[in-house]
């Protein structure tokens, strides 16, 4: 009896490979970790594509200093199960380091700053490949990504320069100094990712599903309440049942409001919203139309 793939056996069938071809090209590739539910998926398939080994590469997180703990702690407990290995910079060092500049403001991220960090990352273990687990649906920038991001000896990103990846054929061929970023999950969605993780059963941290939280409502956004935000006069902060489609710096990233509590309830939202994460919750994506582009082209993941 033949047996047909559906969708998500597709998926995984194509970001295993991709893995594998990452794995088999570059000498020494990374994994860009960051504890949230792409990345762990990233993981997830990791195990599928190169267990009973060991990974043949690192997890790698660039640490802001403003994460959510519940990621970190999350982090932390799937590195010890799985056994591999996990290393962390911070960007809070590169910040004194290198005499950086952070931002002020009332929500005073990080974010950008990572990238020094990252770079910093990428020379310290000669890393000639970072695995990341960007979609092209989370921002319009990502769409002009390829599978193989080529990046030069500065980490910058040129999408007219781009590689084609025709019939599923990726070129590592990269000059010393160059990196590329490799991104197994392109080809999903959001939804697909979640669809994943339940078929799988995927463990992810509890800030994904709805709970009670200390909130900020900030021109129109709910920010969690943290040291990490300027209070004004006049904020007020109460407690709303929220959830988050996307973790990043808690000065960044927005919740929102749900009382998702399964897998088949987060599920049922995010199948009915017209808005994409990024686009609902990233707060730094909205600083200008090309947010996101700006910040590849100097090196962003």
């Amino acid at each position: 009896m033949s047996y047909q793939l559906d969708y998500l056996d597709q998926l995984e069938s194509e970001a295993i490979y991709i893995m594998r071809e990452a794995a088999g090209q570059f000498e020494r590739p990374a994994l860009l970790f960051s504890g949230g539910k792409d990345s762990i998926t990233l993981v997830h398939l990791a195990l599928k594509a190169f267990r009973p080994g060991k990974f043949p590469f690192p997890l790698v997180h660039i640490d802001t200093g403003h994460n959510f703990q519940e990621a970190l702690d999350f982090r932390d407990k799937l590195v010890a199960e799985t056994g591999e290995q996990l290393i962390v910079r911070n960007v809070g060092d590169t910040i004194r380091k290198k005499g950086l500049k952070e931002t002020t403001g009332k929500l005073a991220s990080r974010n950008a700053l990572q990238t020094f960090t990252l770079l910093d990352t990428i020379e310290e273990f000669e890393f000639d490949a970072c695995i990341g687990g960007a979609r092209r649906d989370e921002e319009k920038a990502r769409a002009k990504e390829r599978v193989f991001s080529v990046r030069d000896e500065f980490g910058g990103w040129e999408p007219k320069k781009q590689r084609p990846e025709l019939w599923n054929i990726y070129n590592g061929k990269i000059s010393k100094g160059e990196n590329v970023r490799v991104f197994p999950i392109s080809n999903w969605t959001e939804l697909d990712v979640w669809n994943y993780i339940k078929r799988e059963g995927i463990e992810l941290p509890k800030i994904y599903f709805s709970h009670e939280r200390e909130i900020l409502e900030y021109e129109g956004q709910l920010i969690a309440n943290s040291e990490f935000i300027r209070r004004d006069v006049g904020d007020v902060i109460t407690r709303k049942k929220v959830r988050y489609r996307t973790v990043g710096d808690m000065t960044c990233t927005a919740a929102v409001e749900s009382n998702a509590i399964t897998l088949d309830e987060i599920i049922a939202e995010i199948s009915a919203t017209r808005i994409s994460e990024r686009g609902e919750t990233r707060i730094d994506d909205r600083i200008s139309e090309a947010a996101m582009e700006d910040r590849k082209v100097n090196g962003y993941f």
